[in-house]
């Protein structure tokens, strides 16, 4: 068992400890918040040990579970990775792609690895569907949340889009060619609400919305490819692939059968593939711990969350122009 310390005990952080104190794959050291206060009383109910410095948990443990806010990421890195620990770093993995460089530098001058919290990866209707995503060309998001002032401190691209950015990066095998996007500002300092069009070189298209303002929560991917339509419900964890193939010469008398101008046939098939349910947090926490242990690489590297925090920013930059 790998010996694990948060650095981090809010909202997010809370529900870390409380997995990773179930974990088999950790043992739970304790954690330390900036807030001594919190933390006094986190410790005090749930019984977590609270250390009163930074570097006396970094000292006690192998791996640091960074679930700060955004702004200290770096910061926390830094300092972790240089005592030699690997580091979990919630998304997204710093406030700039500079320092997110800085980051996957250190990492490699001190051979330790590190992964981002980019969860959606680990959904399940996600995972039971990834692995028939194949060359999409276009691909729709919508990730639409009701009101948190939790998050407000930076744009909804970095506080929601940014899942579905890394998502689509994951699954689109091409450069990001040019960004097109909007936001307004409705109740924050910065946007609330925003739309991304992503061309990448290979001429897929993906079109991205996301908003912290809205009457009811939505998490909906949808990627067109030839012959098939794949739907993910990322919060009601429900998938479905709707798949062409040429039409039978004698059709069944259930069969759905199209037609083009050309007089092309296809059928029309169903597939709902089985959704395992999940703890996506847990998996994802506990799938760094089996990159360490056996020497792989993490299902989300440190590389892939500065892709995603580059096109976020350029999301972001596009917006500024406008």
């Amino acid at each position: 068992m790998l010996k694990i310390g948060v650095l981090g005990a809010g909202h997010l952080g809370k529900i870390h400890l409380r997995l990773l104190n179930q974990s088999s794959k950790y043992e739970l050291v304790g954690f330390y918040d900036e807030n001594h206060e919190n933390g006094a009383k986190i410790a005090a109910e749930f019984g977590y040990k609270q250390f009163d410095t930074i570097a006396k948990l970094i000292h006690a443990v192998d791996v640091i579970d960074i679930v700060t806010p955004t702004l200290s990421h770096y910061k926390c890195a830094k300092v972790s990775i240089k005592s030699g620990k690997h580091v979990f770093i919630e998304k997204p993995i710093s406030t700039t792609v500079e320092e997110a460089e800085e980051i996957i530098a250190l990492a490699k001058e001190f051979n330790v690895k590190g992964q981002v919290g980019h969860v959606e990866r680990f959904n399940p209707a996600f995972i039971a569907v990834k692995n028939q995503i194949e060359n999409p060309m276009f691909i729709e998001t919508h990730r639409l949340a009701e009101f948190n002032p939790r998050g407000t401190d930076v744009p909804v691209v970095l506080d929601l889009m940014i899942h579905d950015i890394d998502a689509i990066l994951s699954v689109v095998k091409s450069k990001v060619k040019a960004v097109y996007a909007s936001g307004v500002s409705v109740l924050s300092q910065s946007p609330d609400i925003a739309n991304a069009r992503i061309e990448f070189e290979n001429g897929c298209v993906a079109n991205i919305t996301s908003s912290r303002i809205s009457m009811k929560n939505m998490r909906k991917s949808r990627f067109f490819q030839k012959d098939a339509y794949i739907s993910v419900d990322y919060l009601d964890k429900v998938c479905e692939v709707v798949k062409m193939k040429d039409a039978p010469e004698v059709p069944g008398d259930f069969d759905m059968i199209l037609q083009n101008a050309e007089g092309v046939k296809k059928q029309i098939y169903f597939d709902n593939p089985e959704v395992s349910l999940n703890n996506a947090i847990l998996d994802e926490l506990e799938t760094f711990a089996d990159a360490i242990n056996n020497n792989t690489t993490p299902v989300v590297t440190l590389e892939d969350g500065t892709e995603a925090l580059r096109v976020a920013y350029m999301i972001i930059d596009s917006m500024q122009e406008k």
